[in-house]
């Protein structure tokens, strides 16, 4: 007898990448390896993926690494793990891009920064000051500090830097672009630049991590 394996429930729509990630992924090395620190349900990883990036993702929600277990199949590289208590799990490896949105852990700024290879890019948005006033997350400790994103990568070349409120859906955000010394930059080849977006931005639909 033939059995009827039952309906698995649909997986939630995956949210669109952010508008800042997709502006600046282009300075990832193309083919080059992409961190996802805090990935969440893997936005980020597949929008690089879709690219020929070689992606690497961690989380510390189980349920978050299993909604992008199709990518390891693709070569992707998935790692559940708590970022806040236990120790850097990518100690002495370098990617070419780092991409970090909505999320802040202050004692981890060195090592993601750390994490950039030569010539490398971090992509960093998430939470500001001035948060609080719209909702969540409005604990101090989850919200950027005026300059803090550029007290951070003071050792790399910052190509974008943005600090501000945006309206759709409102929120105050800090976001960098920043490229780490080495590579074609070294002998005098600047990162390659887009045209610059008004500030803030065209309304985009909101977007989880």
């Amino acid at each position: 007898m033939l059995l009827t394996p039952a309906p698995q429930p649909p997986r939630p729509p995956l949210h669109p990448p952010s508008d800042w990630v997709v502006r600046w992924s282009h300075l990832a090395r193309p083919g080059g390896t992409v961190l996802d620190v805090a990935c969440g349900p893997g936005r980020h990883l597949v929008w690089f993926h879709r690219r020929n990036h070689r992606v690497t993702g961690v989380d510390r929600s189980p349920e978050a690494i299993e909604s992008v277990a199709p990518l390891a199949s693709g070569g992707a590289e998935l790692l559940q793990a708590d970022l806040e208590s236990g120790p850097w799990p990518f100690a002495g490896r370098r990617f070419d891009a780092v991409v970090v949105t909505h999320y802040l852990w202050r004692p981890l700024l060195p090592a993601i920064v750390a994490a950039v290879a030569p010539g490398g890019v971090l992509i960093y948005e998430t939470f500001a000051d001035g948060q609080a006033a719209h909702g969540r997350p409005s604990r101090p400790e989850f919200l950027l500090r005026p300059g803090e994103l550029l007290q951070a990568c003071a050792g790399l070349r910052v190509v974008a830097y943005e600090d501000g409120f945006l309206s759709q859906p409102p929120r105050c955000v800090q976001r960098i672009v920043a490229v780490a010394p080495g590579g074609s930059e070294a002998a005098g080849d600047p990162p390659p630049l887009e045209p610059l977006a008004a500030w803030p931005p065209a309304p985009s639909p909101a977007a989880g991590r």
